[in-house]
């Protein structure tokens, strides 16, 4: 008798986990068609049906998103997903009676209709081809050669949502922040016609009595004792004394002011350093 049970009881496990999987690989699989590429204007296929030499066909997407085919004559397939162009081919093909059971394959070899440009300071600045619905800013950025050692860390996204202007700034290493949820919303959706721009990092300058006077890379929260080590530190005429910073206020006018060694420094701030008289 409870050998009867324990059956029974795995064979139900087991269709829970069947139903598991077949909902599991339900929901993967308009996720996986979700991600599929949309032809655009501009980019460049070829149309081959099988054991129908004659009906090859290397072609470009027209501004209005049409190819022209042979038996067919006009095909729009701008906006169509590579599976849904195919198979509109293919049903063109068999209830205009030309091919009984058409097999089309449709292959992409130059993508110009979904890009997207990277400006600024990264390494490889430039336009770059959205080949998949699911790419991200991150996946844009590692294509233009990620951010040079001259760039920010806020990046600006910019283009259209909904027919509507769309900007938004981007906290780069909240990106990869420990909040995967966090890091996923800033990790947004790259669309077509998207514009990202990597600024300069801001800087600090040094000058007067240290061993490396000259413009330096800000980092977050550097403070003047930071700035000064990153210079070098100071030479033997120095004195921390003497050190005075020139910050221009929100009104435009330079201020000098005294902080200490461990306030934080703001970006354009000027750090003289005076000779020690004695």
């Amino acid at each position: 008798m409870m050998r009867t049970k324990e059956l029974l009881l795995a064979a139900a496990l087991g269709l829970c986990a069947i139903g598991a999987q077949a909902q599991a690989g339900a929901s993967a699989a308009p996720a996986a068609a979700a991600a599929e590429y949309r032809l655009g204007a501009g980019d460049v296929v070829r149309v081959v049906v099988y054991q129908n030499a004659d009906l090859t066909l290397e072609t470009r997407v027209s501004e209005t998103g049409v190819i022209s085919y042979p038996l067919l004559g006009s095909v729009r397939i701008g906006g169509l997903g590579v599976s849904a162009a195919e198979k509109l081919i293919a049903d063109g093909l068999k209830n205009g009676g030309f091919v009984k059971a058409p097999q089309v394959t449709l292959i992409l070899l130059q993508v110009k209709g979904n890009q997207a440009s990277v400006l600024g300071q990264v390494n490889r600045p430039g336009r770059y081809p959205i080949e998949t619905t699911d790419m991200r800013m991150t996946d844009l950025l590692a294509n233009a050669g990620g951010v040079a050692t001259t760039g920010a860390d806020i990046l600006v996204l910019s283009g259209t949502r909904a027919g509507k202007p769309f900007r938004m700034e981007i906290d780069l290493p909240s990106v990869f922040s420990p909040n995967a949820d966090a890091g996923r919303a800033s990790d947004v959706l790259i669309q077509n016609g998207d514009v990202l721009w990597v600024d300069r990092a801001p800087l600090v300058y040094i000058y007067g009595e240290v061993q490396r006077p000259g413009p330096m890379r800000l980092e977050r929260g550097m403070t003047l004792m930071q700035a000064l080590a990153s210079g070098g530190g100071l030479n033997q005429r120095g004195t921390e004394r003497g050190i005075r910073v020139h910050r221009k206020s929100t009104d435009g006018k330079v201020q000098v002011v005294q902080p200490g060694m461990d306030d934080a420094l703001k970006e354009g701030d000027v750090v003289y350093v005076k000779e020690s008289l004695f």
